[in-house]
């Protein structure tokens, strides 16, 4: 089953604060790698035009566009055509691009929703990228988060058929290297307001305490009045093939998870994916779920304290670290990495079509459907 995909989101050329290019870049090396034909389309926006950090990809295609006109005129045909046309959050105009993909499309549609938990607590209050009445036109709906929120994505708006579609770590990148120990905690992550205090009560108040260790902050937008320690070293960005080398330097890695992620649970980061791949063990915040992810106390630690993190950096053993680490990279590799997704990913579509055909053989031939233009 080789596929023609067509894939709409934020953007896969930059990772500058956007947490969606590594999950992206995973999950279509995972497609290629099994012989899927991928074209990737992004706005091509000034702040991702600045900050580009994708080399050219050999198996698969990113094509860039001004404005929301273009898309039916430059890659009308490439989308009918397609087997599999899929638009992800927060993608510009992504209501009116969904109405016509819905509309135009021949093959499977689907939104990937990267964004779960902050969609599903502000979809009834007005969303620029999705709205309640397009989630029913979707072929399928892949959702960043598990346990029982596909069903209730089917059950409350009507999806007809929602799966989870976790993020990942490409095997390929995300892999032990061979570093100088710098850090005895560190954090990945772009700024935001509602996990800043997660980040303050697990990393800089353990760092004020242990004054004697270091510890490092790397990630964009983060405001100028945040009070550092001293002992705390801040890096502005990382481009992912840095990412290795900086999980490589800390002993231990902090997982620090957004409140509309904690309070539906279920929605595991795709840094904790990737720092478990390199062999970094993972203190992360407690969330609903979790458990299902990774083995507490086996596989990953869970702290509710600054005093919880400031015990084990201070009293685990070297042996039980590394355990815990080679216990998290092995369930990376049985479970969670891109060509896991990649195969998860042909389930659904072989559902969505089996359930089309069955729906279309329901139905009593009709007058051709309107469809909408941008």
């Amino acid at each position: 089953m080789n596929l023609s995909i067509v894939i709409v989101g934020l953007s896969v050329t930059s990772s500058w604060g956007n947490g969606h290019a590594t999950t992206y870049r995973a999950l279509i090396e995972g497609l290629a790698r099994r012989g899927h034909q991928i074209t990737f389309l992004e706005r091509d926006v000034a702040w991702y035009r600045e900050h580009r950090d994708l080399t050219k990809p050999s198996e698969w295609r990113v094509e860039l566009y001004q404005s929301l006109k273009d898309v039916p005129r430059r890659f009308g045909k490439l989308i009918r055509d397609a087997d599999l046309v899929i638009i992800g959050s927060y993608v510009p105009d992504g209501i009116a691009i969904s109405e016509w993909i819905t509309s135009q499309a021949r093959g499977v549609t689907a939104f990937y929703d990267i964004d779960t938990p902050v969609t599903l607590a502000r979809i009834d209050q007005g969303l620029d990228y999705l709205s309640a009445a397009m989630i029913p036109r979707f072929d399928l709906y892949l959702s960043f988060a598990g346990g029982p929120v596909p069903e209730m994505i089917e059950q409350r708006y009507g999806s007809p058929l929602a799966r989870v579609l976790y993020c990942s770590a490409d095997a390929g990148t995300y892999a032990p290297q061979q570093a100088q120990t710098k850090w005895a905690l560190g954090y990945l992550g772009t700024y935001s307001e509602d996990r800043q205090p997660v980040l303050e009560q697990l990393l800089l108040s353990p760092a004020r305490t242990l004054s004697s260790e270091q510890f490092a902050v790397a990630g964009a937008q983060y405001p100028d009045y945040i009070g550092w320690p001293d002992n705390v070293m801040r890096i502005e960005h990382l481009a992912p093939h840095q990412h290795p080398t900086f999980y490589a330097e800390q002993r231990f890695a902090l997982n620090a998870t957004r409140a509309d992620m904690r309070a539906l649970g279920f929605s595991p980061s795709v840094r904790l994916f990737e720092a478990a791949a390199c062999g970094t063990p993972v203190i992360s915040d407690r969330w609903p779920g979790i458990e299902t992810i990774f083995e507490p106390t086996q596989e990953i630690l869970l702290a509710s304290t600054a005093r919880d993190v400031i015990e084990i950096l201070r009293d685990m053993p070297e042996e039980r670290r590394r355990s815990i680490a080679e216990r998290a990279r092995r369930r990376v590799l049985t479970d969670h990495t891109a060509d896991h997704r990649a195969r998860q990913l042909e389930t659904y579509y072989a559902e969505a079509t089996a359930r089309r055909r069955r729906k279309s053989a329901r139905l009593p031939a009709g007058r051709p459907v309107q469809v909408a233009e941008l």
